[in-house]
């Protein structure tokens, strides 16, 4: 992760960094359920710049469960989606109905196949773009959307970009940091949303709150209160998780996940309360406090004896996917009290919804409004037959016992507790509807596009040609029962085999290199942009009586491979069997092959430039270190995985004009050509300023001002030590980066308290303090950037304790061998999000060994 901006601590009752102001929250919750009222939706969002450059994220999301939607709530603006373009050019986007969704953005339906409309508008405020505005909304089919409403969904997203303009100007981060705040749309039934905040000063024990806090918890009790006045209201488990954020110690800038806590109103409903590590900070009084958010979600338990009379298993659950009614026929049915249900998401009371196939169900009915019907086995051999009847405020679901179906096809496993295993979709029942009675009876359809949509998601992600291979090969083949497939390649107008598997040996070689003049179906689907499809190996014959067809029978299909109007290639299914391609499959296929051109184009410019992006960070880089006697210096790079640009992460090694030596490690804000170049000149810079012989605190003050002078707000963070090798005396700066570790004689290691100022290029005047200690003969010094120790999803500080150990347990290996033991981790993940510097400096031991 790069380093972010640190600013001021906050007053009292104000977030900190890393947490969204509920100021930010509430305005973008106000806009997103307006939007929707506006223009009749049923659910919207609004997508709001992140923290990382051409990264949208899904900020707030109105009427669906955000649990349900985590793959879609991170957006790259150069992505073939609605949110992408809106935000790329300025322009509203206004989809009516699936076929014009289908035409203009093929991927969105692959990822989300159900009919629906969506409307899209830019937050913009001059030439500040913020982020877009999305609503939800039933399709018309054949009608554009009407202009009332296309002016509608536009101004609210200028409104928001007015708004979010003055939070910028007062000095809020209009950026969203983490994951989406879901909100109830307001209606009759469900209590609207509301906002509230904290400040706990943690040395008095005190709680400020303000006055929409104290309306949600009814406490009429002016402020300050004891802090128990909230701490009360929690569940023990929580109560303990916030206590543990409160105790962590660290700078104001300081790491840490968000936590969110269930908190009990006056009338039992259950509230969301947010808070993190870095919501930290020293207010004006001295005092260390905590500062968090809650938000009102509008739960509230509905119920009635009525339905318990029913011969019939009900569950209700709203529409961000929270139990709120539960019948007593459904407690027998599940063997669960109301009570540990209610209140609780959908698959967490019913731990099987969180297979793919049941979540794609929810999914359909949420977004399409009709009914849906599937079979589910969630234990041993108890299958139920499972309705879900989805309305404005929620969707309530019916549970009927049934007698185990005659399989149509290998019928699923049971879904343990656990993260289940992939699984065919589930037969359908006698009973159950037709195949055109609408999405209801489309849930199997839904189950058979699971693993396009899958596809669709993770093309998005793959930037090789071999990863897009790679990718088509595990999720297109497997969803539509394919065994053999072949990627032919365009270049100088011929077709090159690219990527094959399951064909016989040497079968595609007379295809290889064909001209775009001959007459065989992987040219001809790319010259007229149509597909083939044969049902079996004689139907290919006789359209091809000249082609050598091998001695199976099956069927294959012919896809043309075209990106935005280029010809990029042509792909070949191959089944076992002869088969029917129904007009659905044709036209899910037809789309999913537009996905894989555009995926194959872009590997196509990545594996040319990435070459040429990586031989420049390979040239800014120290090829070599200086050898000085008494001291052993070694470094280590690695580039993410993530995206073709390059970091920012550097470090270098430096004879000093005093004799001494100079170790530095840096990371500068974001990715690509631009960050790289800062990193280069910031490198060209400390070498100066160290080779001038002046003292740390100086190098990085100097380097701070050149930084601001050069690229006003771009960020970077540094490490800055000089060590002098005969004595082993240290001075260490720091400047927003993470802490050293050493490693000592006896083998144990430790973080290292070295203090720190402001990242570099925020403030001209800022003060970086040096800190002096000792290196002695046989200790380690390991320097390193936030890569090495930050994963996804995971706390900072357990990625700092791992490298702590791991270098403790280095005592016998020489200093290279440390470091690739220290790097180990990394260099073997498939997926890292950003780039990773290390310098190690040992001392010669007694003897000099």
């Amino acid at each position: 992760m790069t380093p972010r901006a640190p600013s001021p601590g906050p007053p009292s009752g104000r977030a900190s960094p890393g947490t969204p102001p509920p100021a930010l929250t509430q305005a973008l919750a106000e806009a997103a359920t307006g939007a929707v009222e506006e223009v009749d939706g049923y659910a919207g969002g609004v997508y709001l710049r992140s923290g990382t450059e051409g990264l949208l994220r899904l900020s707030v999301l109105a009427g669906l469960p955000g649990e349900l939607f985590r793959p879609w709530s991170r957006m790259h603006t150069n992505r073939p989606f609605p949110v992408a373009e809106v935000h790329r050019s300025g322009q509203s986007v206004h989809l009516s109905d699936v076929e014009e969704s289908m035409r203009r953005f093929p991927q969105l339906v692959a990822s989300l196949p159900f009919p629906f409309a969506s409307l899209y508008a830019p937050v913009v405020a001059g030439r500040e773009r913020f982020g877009v505005l999305v609503v939800l909304r039933p399709p018309a089919p054949g009608l554009p959307v009407g202009a009332r409403d296309r002016e509608r969904t536009t101004r609210a997203g200028l409104r928001l970009g007015e708004v979010l303009a003055g939070l910028a100007a007062k000095g809020t981060a209009v950026a969203w940091p983490g994951e989406p705040v879901c909100v109830q749309l307001p209606s009759g039934a469900v209590p609207p949303v509301r906002f509230g905040s904290f400040d706990w000063d943690l040395a008095a024990g005190t709680v400020a709150m303000d006055d929409g806090l104290r309306a949600i918890l009814g406490v009429r009790e002016a402020s300050p209160l004891p802090v128990e006045a909230l701490t009360s209201r929690l569940d023990p488990e929580d109560g303990y998780a916030l206590w543990a954020v409160a105790r962590r110690t660290g700078a104001p800038d300081g790491g840490g996940s968000v936590r969110r806590l269930r908190l009990k109103g006056p009338d039992g409903g259950l509230h969301l309360l947010e808070v993190s590590a870095r919501s930290r900070f020293v207010g004006r009084d001295g005092h260390g406090h905590l500062a968090g958010a809650l938000v009102d979600l509008g739960t509230g338990l509905v119920g009635s004896d009525a339905t318990d009379r029913l011969p019939r298993a009900i569950l209700a659950i709203d529409r961000l996917g929270r139990v709120t009614y539960v019948n007593e026929r459904t407690e027998r049915l599940l063997g669960r009290p109301r009570g540990a249900l209610a209140g609780r998401p959908l698959w967490e009371a019913l731990p099987w919804f969180a297979h793919p196939f049941h979540e794609e169900q929810l999914r359909a009915a949420l977004l399409s409004s009709e009914p849906v019907r599937f079979l589910a086995r969630p234990e041993g051999d108890r299958w139920l037959s499972v309705s879900l009847h989805p309305g404005r405020d929620g969707v309530t679901m019916v549970l009927v016992p049934e007698e185990a179906p005659v399989p149509e096809a290998s019928a699923p496993p049971p879904v343990p507790s656990s993260v289940p295993p992939p699984a065919p979709a589930p037969p359908r029942p006698a009973a159950s509807p037709r195949a055109g009675d609408g999405i209801g009876s489309a849930g199997a359809r839904a189950s058979s596009l699971y693993r396009p949509v899958a596809l669709a998601i993770a093309l998005t992600e793959a930037v090789t040609a071999r990863q897009v291979s790679a990718v088509v090969t595990e999720e297109l083949l497997p969803a539509f029962g394919g065994r053999q497939l072949a990627i032919y390649l365009l270049s100088d107008r011929r077709l090159y085999l690219a990527w094959e598997t399951g064909f016989p040996p040497g079968f595609l070689d007379p295809f290889d290199g064909v001209a775009l003049d001959a007459r065989v179906p992987g040219v001809d689907v790319l010259t007229t942009g149509r597909a083939l499809f044969f049902e079996s190996m004689e139907s290919l014959g006789r359209a091809y009586p000249e082609l050598p067809l091998d001695a199976e029978s099956g069927a294959r299909a012919f896809l043309p491979l075209i990106a935005s109007g280029r010809p990029v290639g042509s792909c070949i299914l191959g089944f076992d069997r002869p088969r029917d391609f129904d007009p659905e499959e044709r036209a899910v296929l037809t789309a999913l092959t537009g996905l894989i051109a555009q995926a194959l184009e872009r590997a196509q410019r990545y594996d040319s430039e990435a070459a040429v992006a990586r031989g420049l960070q390979d040239a800014l880089l120290p090829h070599r270190l200086p050898v000085r006697a008494g001291v052993e210096t070694v470094g280590r790079y690695l580039p993410g995985t993530q995206g073709m640009d390059v970091g920012g992460d550097w470090y270098d090694v430096v004879e000093t004009g005093r004799g001494e030596l100079a170790l530095v490690i840096g990371d500068v804000q974001g990715h690509g050509v631009a960050a790289a170049a800062t990193m280069g000149q910031l490198r060209s810079a400390v070498r100066a300023f160290a080779l001038s012989g002046l003292p740390p605190q100086e190098v990085v003050r100097g380097t701070n001002r050149l930084l601001i002078d050069l690229d006003p707000g771009q960020f970077a963070s540094c490490c800055y030590v000089v060590l002098e090798p005969r004595t082993g005396e240290v001075r260490a700066v720091r400047a927003g980066h993470p802490q050293p570790l050493l490693r000592r004689p006896d083998g144990t290691a430790q973080v290292l308290d070295v203090a720190g100022g402001v990242v570099l290029g925020v403030d001209e005047r800022a003060a970086y303090p040096v800190t002096r200690l000792r290196l002695d003969p046989g200790a380690v010094l390991a320097l390193h950037t936030d890569g090495l120790v930050e994963r996804p999803g995971a706390d900072i500080d357990e990625g700092v304790e791992r490298l702590r150990r791991t270098l403790a347990s280095t005592g016998s290996l020489s200093l290279p061998e440390a470091a690739d033991r220290l790097m180990h981790e990394a260099v073997r993940a498939s997926d890292r999000p950003d780039d990773i510097a290390l310098l190690l400096a040992a001392r010669e031991g007694p003897g000099g060994g």
